[in-house]
């Protein structure tokens, strides 16, 4: 019998609780208070319920005492976000006060369900500090940039939480999402990609939602919606920031209440699905610009991923580049190629601003041309020019271009030094747009460097 700690200091929510859990089959204890909790060996219990506001200390301290035990966050719907706030602390999910009876005892079982996946089998390949190749899926990486995406994606796979995937185009965000689903309980359900920036706005609602026989001209026919398709498993939203408002509106419907209408419908359908959204976007921005509705932005920003340029990932760029050029020379019947020494050179300085899908193109072009030897020479790569750009820009200590600034250099400035150097250097004399823009980076890239380089923002006199 699975055991279940409730935390509620209001005596008659808490009674009733209960009564609906025993009559369910769990074992039942109760606590008023977190110090009062904390009396008990929390390990012990399969699932701990807390209301968020407790006296004393709030609900949310018995995140980090719970250690391996999840705890489920009871809150009012009022206080939506900082039911969010409190699953970015480690809570497994929330519930609104006050609850509806079935919706509670299936959030249970799931949660239970999912703890038992994550004890008792490890669905993601363990990474150790002592390996030099880490793997997930189709993604190959041992800097420390991917060894923590690849943490966080274990982590992550066996909840049933909505994640927002962040990255430069073409630096693997679907390869994520499809990591994701894999590890999850869902893996034997469908996964369902769309790309929401290649279907036409007017058709978008149509294709996700469904629509009914004579919904609008050209509709000859009923038509199950994407949402549909994916029920019981995942749904992936790739640029997730070009879906129209009201296609908006009609997901929140589908994440709040787990129900589609199709257009034209009055009839509604359950289903039951995990979300996982890309971009390249700022969402937060375009909330600001009322392109993008911020209850929508709450609901998908639970968990965050960023996936990073290949430019910062260091020498897993030889890595990947072997993996592809072994693949290639399969497809293509050649013999066994490696890179020359300089080809290797000119790969790992080149900034890749089509990342993982340019080093591709590259490799398989490469394949292609290269003469019958087993080395790939630096003059089939056709990147000379960009690395010869990158040197001279550094050896004449002058400002580079918006292509070149960012990637690594070569004498005896690091990529780190020299972003430090050029930020410090014209920040007086540059906006912060200027300057991302010279360095090739978004202007919250460059934020979020500043900060981890410990570089203030000048400030305006």
């Amino acid at each position: 019998m699975n055991k279940i700690l409730i935390v509620e200091d209001e005596v008659i929510i808490r009674m009733a609780l209960r009564k609906l859990l025993e009559r369910h089959h769990y074992e039942i204890r109760e606590a008023g208070s977190v110090k009062e909790a904390t009396k008990y060996n929390f390990n012990d219990y399969d699932l701990i319920i807390s209301d968020l506001r407790l006296p004393g200390k709030p609900g949310t301290e018995l995140i980090n005492l719970s250690h391996n035990t999840p705890v489920l966050i009871m809150t009012s719907y009022a206080s939506l976000r900082s039911a969010v706030d409190a699953m970015r602390m480690g809570a497994v999910d929330y519930i609104a006060k006050p609850f509806d009876h079935e919706e509670i005892v299936k959030t249970i079982e799931r949660i239970i369900s999912e703890k038992s996946i994550r004890t008792n089998h490890n669905t993601l390949s363990e990474i150790s500090e002592n390996e030099s190749l880490s793997n997930q899926g189709q993604m190959i990486g041992s800097s420390d940039v991917m060894v923590s995406l690849f943490n966080c994606i274990t982590k992550v796979a066996p909840t049933h939480a909505t994640v927002l995937i962040h990255g430069e185009t073409g630096t693997g965000k679907e390869l994520v999402a499809k990591a994701i689903h894999t590890s999850s309980h869902r893996t034997d359900n469908p996964l369902v990609c769309i790309n929401c920036a290649a279907i036409p706005e007017t058709l978008i609602e149509s294709e996700l939602f469904g629509h009914e026989k004579g919904a609008f001209t050209g509709a000859a026919s009923q038509r199950e919606g994407l949402v549909v398709a994916a029920n019981k498993g995942t749904l992936f939203l790739d640029e997730i920031g070009e879906l129209p408002l009201e296609a908006q509106a009609r997901l929140l419907r589908v994440l709040q209440e787990g129900e589609v209408r199709p257009v034209g419908s009055t009839e509604t359908q359950q289903v039951d699905i995990r979300l996982l959204a890309a971009t390249h976007r700022d969402l937060n921005e375009l909330c600001q610009q009322g392109l993008f509705r911020e209850d929508l932005y709450f609901r998908l920003n639970v968990i965050q991923l960023h996936v990073p340029p290949l430019r910062e990932r260091g020498n897993d760029i030889i890595t990947i580049a072997e993996s592809l050029i072994e693949r290639y020379c399969d497809n293509y019947g050649k013999p066994p190629l490696t890179l020359s020494q300089e080809a290797r050179e000119q790969v790992l300085h080149y900034l890749w601003p089509g990342n993982v899908r340019e080093l591709e193109n590259t490799m398989q072009r490469a394949v292609i041309l290269c003469e019958d030897n087993d080395e790939i020479d630096h003059t089939v790569l056709m990147i000379e020019s960009e690395t010869r750009k990158t040197k001279d820009a550094l050896s004449h200590n002058t400002a580079p271009s918006p292509q070149t600034s960012a990637s690594t250099s070569i004498d005896d400035l690091s990529l780190k030094d020299y972003f430090q150097h050029f930020v410090l250097e014209n920040q007086e004399k540059m906006s912060e747009t200027e300057l991302a823009k010279k360095l090739g980076v978004s202007r919250k890239c460059l934020w979020e460097r500043r900060q981890k380089l410990g570089i203030p923002r000048k400030k305006n006199t």
